[in-house]
């Protein structure tokens, strides 16, 4: 076997060992050609002419090489973990590459003892090389007082077509930069560099600097104030600063004709973050209200996968007076389908249509024996319910009943996002990433495939009264090579799959009358629009609570309204009791509180993140009644934030907003930047590190009320507040304010 594929995978962040690096040849850039083979091969060869010249050769040298990134950016769960110790051998080769405008043909030819030579196709790319190009290549869209530098345009250029665009923005002394959709490492972001591209990273999403949720919009806040907006869903690059101190160089991937007059939009936007934000949101798509019950405590567990232990689990929370307002059933499906539950019996649709809920048994012995009136039961204790969703066909193992039949209906009905096979016709696309591989993926961008895929889950909310869907693992979608029904290709399309995911599903739902409430954790520019967010698979840890804190406040700056995490995190070793309590203390004042934990196959003990499991597992008798002194805060604070949630819409000021919102011309504030203002009129300061008693809080310029001691203090300047209570993390109210919002603070 020998197999070159000179895209490779399209892992964003990792050659892989069969491909050509980089994609486009660069002159002046060494060119690796990789290949992959058996373990049969004992050498290989390139056969190559530049120009249609005479055919040269060069000897492969042999590599072990990571296929698809594994070792560097891991997989998703256990069995991915797994996939990290495993290593693809194969063969490469460095050439230099030639001038610019040349065309470079190359085949790989292997060799095995005692057998014919086996030899790959032929494979042809132009040679590109950067030159200057004219002012008007980048259509400056906006305000443009402090536009692109001039002169420093520069275009990645083949002679036939043009692959990436770079240009620079001036950034003035002391301006602080901000934005980028979810980034979980830091809230200002000068002297570092980013991308934009949709990505799973499965956990240390801040150490890696890698997101769910990309988006090429920021805030440069500081100065006159302004932003700006790469009028692209293409991986975008930036160096803020790091290279240039004073400057901000993008590079964004295009795909343009060399001729073209105009290969791409900026939009500048002028004013304080909250005028650019809401000039953004203008661009790209506004948030929607949601209803009031998303403000209460969501709650959930992988293990929590039959009936029995969902009305168990729903039973304790109310044994310990700790209310619920929503639910999210992950583990129900058979995981074949994602609609049908796991035991149920049917007869399988032959024409992959819509089912009904009649056409259901459910055996009093399954795992859901009676899911309607489960549901029912959990509507009338107040209770909403959400089921998981993955936008996958699963192909593995090998399907069977109605998940054969609609794989063959998606084929056969054309539903299907698409790859470029190596004899360049077109045929479904494979999952490459490390969850549900080789699965196929509907074309939820496309309206006909939309509909195809959420009328098989109409009868889950018609019928059964479902009220929302956790749309997870909007990630699958890798590589330039896709192809979309409507001719897109994947280095265009692929961040925009999460964002019509998350909007198919909640057509779904407005159609039956519910609100669009969907739970995502990826998304990209325009996922405003669509529903709620969670910060993606983290450990317990007081790091990842940090990095979470970060996510939460740089997506809100972008414009996410309904925005949460995983409380102390999912996974891993169960948090301790501080760390567990300080995370719900926090989350009390997030836009969504809700925990949730990984599947440990039923091993003992739990890992649940239920709080009588942390108290049991800790030790710490005192957690129950901690976390529901919490949860009782919380719903004394939802009016506040139905209210505030409602402003936010109308005015793009967040929900969880980033104090330079307010005062962008406080450079203090930037020493402590995981603080936030909640509406208009409480400051929330979580405590991010253990064994604390006291806690220092930045007060910008107000007079403000500590919500627990009572105590009126001046803002301009840093106060330390005792934090002994790990239930009372620091909060101050405006004082104006205070009086109308006191109650929320000092019932018992």
């Amino acid at each position: 076997m020998i197999r070159h594929r000179p895209f490779g995978s399209g892992h964003p962040y990792s050659d892989d060992t069969e491909q050509r690096s980089p994609i486009h040849p660069i002159e002046g850039t060494p060119l690796r050609l990789g290949v992959r083979t058996s373990a049969d091969i004992q050498s290989v060869q390139i056969e190559f002419c530049i120009d249609e010249a005479d055919s040269q050769t060069a000897v492969a040298h042999p590599v072990v090489r990571s296929s698809r990134g594994q070792s560097q950016d891991g997989g998703h769960l256990a069995s991915a973990q797994a996939r990290k110790a495993r290593q693809a051998g194969g063969w490469q080769v460095f050439l230099d590459t030639p001038r610019a405008g040349s065309t470079l043909t190359y085949r790989f030819i292997a060799e095995k003892k005692g057998a014919t030579p086996q030899k790959t196709r032929w494979f042809s790319t132009r040679i590109a090389a950067w030159r200057p190009a004219p002012d008007t290549s980048i259509e400056m869209v906006g305000d443009t007082t402090d536009g692109i530098v001039p002169g420093h345009i520069e275009v990645l250029d083949d002679g036939h077509r043009a692959h990436s665009i770079r240009f620079t923005l001036p950034l003035a002394k002391g301006e602080k930069v901000a934005g980028f959709g979810e980034r979980y490492h830091a809230l200002e972001h000068r002297g570092t560099t980013l991308d934009s591209i949709v990505f799973e990273q499965y956990k240390s999403q801040g150490e890696h600097r890698k997101t769910y949720l990309p988006m090429p919009f920021a805030h440069v806040v500081g100065g006159r104030g302004w932003g700006f907006h790469v009028r692209s869903s293409r991986r975008v690059f930036f160096d803020i600063g790091q290279t240039r101190p004073g400057y901000l160089c993008v590079e964004a991937l295009i795909d343009s004709p060399s001729d073209n007059k105009k290969m791409l939009e900026v939009a500048l936007y002028a004013g304080a973050p909250r005028e650019v934000l809401d000039a953004f949101l203008e661009e790209t798509g506004r948030p929607k209200v949601m209803p009031d019950w998303v403000f209460g405590l969501w709650a959930s567990g992988n293990e929590w996968n039959t009936q029995a232990e969902v009305e168990r689990q729903m039973a304790l929370h109310k044994e310990h007076r700790i209310p619920v307002k929503n639910l999210v059933i992950e583990a129900w499906s058979d995981e074949k389908s994602f609609t049908i539950f796991r035991d149920a019996r049917y007869e399988p649709r032959k024409d992959g249509g819509p089912m009904r809920l009649a056409d259901f048994e459910f055996p009093a012995h399954g795992a859901w024996p009676d899911p309607k009136g489960m549901v029912d039961k959990l509507h009338a204790q107040g209770v909403r319910v959400h089921l998981w969703q993955i936008p996958l066909i699963k192909m593995r193992p090998h399907p069977t009943g109605q998940a054969a039949i609609d794989a063959r209906t998606a084929i056969d009905k054309n539903l299907l996002v698409r790859e470029v096979a190596p004899d360049g016709s077109l045929r479904p696309y494979r999952n490459r990433g490390w969850w549900f591989p080789l699965s196929l993926m509907p074309d939820l961008r496309d309206e006909s495939a939309a509909h195809w895929w959420t009328e098989k889950r109409r009868y889950l909310v018609e019928e059964l009264g479902i009220d929302g869907f956790k749309t997870d693992g909007g990630e699958h979608a890798w590589g330039s090579d896709l192809v979309y029904l409507d001719e897109m290709r994947g280095d265009e399309g692929n961040n925009l799959f999460p964002v019509a995911y998350a909007a198919a599903y909640g057509r779904l739902l407005e159609s039956c009358g519910k609100a669009p409430v969907t739970f995502s954790r990826a998304g990209f520019t325009g996922s405003q629009a669509h529903g709620a967010f969670w910060a993606g698979d983290e450990n317990s840890t007081w790091e990842a609570f940090r990095w979470s804190m970060f996510a939460g406040l740089s997506a809100s700056s972008c414009g996410i309204v309904y925005w949460g995490w995983d409380i102390a995190g999912f996974s891993g070793p169960i948090p301790d009791a501080e760390l567990y309590v300080r995370a719900m203390a926090a989350s009390v004042f997030l836009p969504i509180m809700q925990y949730h934990s990984e599947f440990n196959h039923h091993r003992k003990p739990s890992v649940d993140r239920t709080p009588w499991n942390i108290a049991e597992r800790t030790g710490d008798s005192e957690v129950i009644g901690q976390v529901r002194k919490l949860v009782e805060l919380r719903e004394r604070l939802i009016p506040y934030l139905v209210v505030s949630a409602r402003d936010c819409v109308a005015t793009a000021n967040p929900l969880m907003r980033p104090l330079y919102f307010d005062y962008p011309h406080d450079e203090q504030l930037w020493k402590y930047p995981l603080q936030w203002l909640l509406g208009d009129h409480v400051l929330v300061c979580p405590v991010l590190q253990p064994a604390v008693d006291s806690w220092d809080v930045y007060l910008p310029a107000a007079e403000w009320v500590n919500a627990w001691t009572k105590e009126h203090v001046h803002g301009g300047q840093l106060v330390n507040v005792d934090v002994e209570t790990r239930t009372q993390i620091p909060v101050f109210v405006k004082a104006e304010q205070w009086e109308s919002l006191a109650a929320i603070f000092t019932r018992d």
